[in-house]
């Protein structure tokens, strides 16, 4: 992924890191390009290995086989957030917010990351904008919305009515947020034009 350097999210992104009386919020808005740097290449490889491999095997294969503590064929072949994982297509949206989550937090590896129980699909705009602008109120950050235009920003660089819309729960080890209080995090990823945005917010004590 290539981080794209945009002025206005560089500012929205320096007003999104404040306290408050009795915590911090933290927070990041960037926007990224689709094109492959040096070190995604190893992870694209291995998510193929890891879901392309169960796609060619024939859906009738016996359980019996399967490693119990590996993802059986049949739960990779069941829709995720991203669709069939047995479909190219929804392996490389798997592997473009994967290979964000690596961009954005290089101190940790989200290669293992379940697709199905750490992502969730957003098929509404409206909701997630509103989630967002509350919780920029509730902390006080309102005018981010209002003066900084974050939404008409956002909207510029990746036409968000053309946008899948995909939210981060982190689970297990590599977790960026353990400890806060709350997170709140989204894509904005738009296929046609190979471009997403990533809004995250976190408080801690």
């Amino acid at each position: 992924m290539k981080y794209l350097e945009i002025a206005p999210l560089e500012a929205i992104t320096s007003s999104l890191n404040f306290e408050v009386p009795d915590s911090q919020i933290f927070g990041r808005v960037e926007a990224y390009s689709c094109k492959s740097a040096s070190n995604d290449k190893k992870l694209y490889k291995a998510l193929e290995n890891k879901y392309g491999s169960v796609a060619l095997q024939p859906s009738h294969a016996s359980p019996s086989f399967t490693h119990p503590t590996s993802t059986s064929p049949h739960d990779l072949r069941a829709s995720s957030p991203f669709g069939s994982l047995e479909q190219p297509s929804s392996r490389k949206a798997l592997f473009y917010l994967i290979a964000t989550l690596n961009a954005s937090f290089p101190d940790y590896d989200f290669t293992e990351t379940k697709p199905s129980s750490c992502f969730r699909h957003h098929y509404q705009l409206a909701p997630v904008v509103n989630e967002v602008n509350t919780t920029l109120s509730n902390v006080g950050r309102g005018t981010i919305v209002r003066e900084l235009a974050l939404w008409d920003i956002m909207d510029q660089i990746v036409e968000l009515s053309d946008c899948d819309i995909y939210s981060y729960d982190p689970e297990g080890e590599e977790n960026p947020y353990e400890g806060s209080l709350w997170s709140l995090n989204y894509f904005f990823f738009n296929r046609k034009i190979k471009r997403l945005i990533f809004l995250s917010l976190h408080s801690v004590r």
